[in-house]
């Protein structure tokens, strides 16, 4: 789906300010209730906006290490693997890729020795029949979608970060 900058507009203003009303919402866009709602609801039917809820940092629940595994499974398992992967609750994503790999799993532990037994029981499921594992030592460009909206939206002057919307 093509955004507009309008829609572009909205979405900033959603990522800046997650908890803000229809009404305020529009009143600082300059755009009628009714235009922002209906925005909002063609946003999330075409799924270009997914969710509003909160952005929970594992770290600060107690899981400060994250590691990457790239899951080599066996032919035929794959059902099976994203079952089972689904009920590890240190699983937070998992993607099925091409290359070396099969799936890409991103996990977090409580420490690297709590890392050893998360991976132990990621593959001792019998669907998986290698694993390799990288630590991530640092995050210097966290998950972001904004600069995507922005270049979507057309929009490089009234949406860029810092700038009033």
């Amino acid at each position: 789906m093509a955004i507009d900058r309008l829609d572009g507009r909205i979405i900033v203003l959603l990522d800046r300010e997650p908890r803000i009303g229809v009404l305020e919402m529009s009143r600082r866009l300059g755009v009628a209730r009714g235009t922002v709602q209906a925005r909002l609801e063609r946003l999330q039917s075409n799924g270009v906006i997914r969710g509003f809820g909160p952005q929970v940092d594992p770290a600060a629940l107690g899981y400060p290490v994250t590691a990457f595994a790239t899951l080599q499974i066996r032919q035929g398992q794959g059902p099976d693997v994203r079952a089972y992967l689904a009920t590890v609750p240190e699983v937070l994503e998992l993607l099925t890729t091409t290359g070396t790999g099969d799936m890409l799993c991103r996990l977090v532990a409580r420490s690297n020795a709590d890392l050893q037994r998360v991976i132990d029981r990621v593959v001792g499921f019998d669907g998986i029949v290698r694993a390799s594992t990288a630590i991530v030592m640092e995050n210097p460009v966290p998950l972001r979608i904004i600069p995507l909206v922005e270049q979507a939206a057309g929009d490089d002057e009234e949406t860029t970060a810092g700038e009033p919307v």
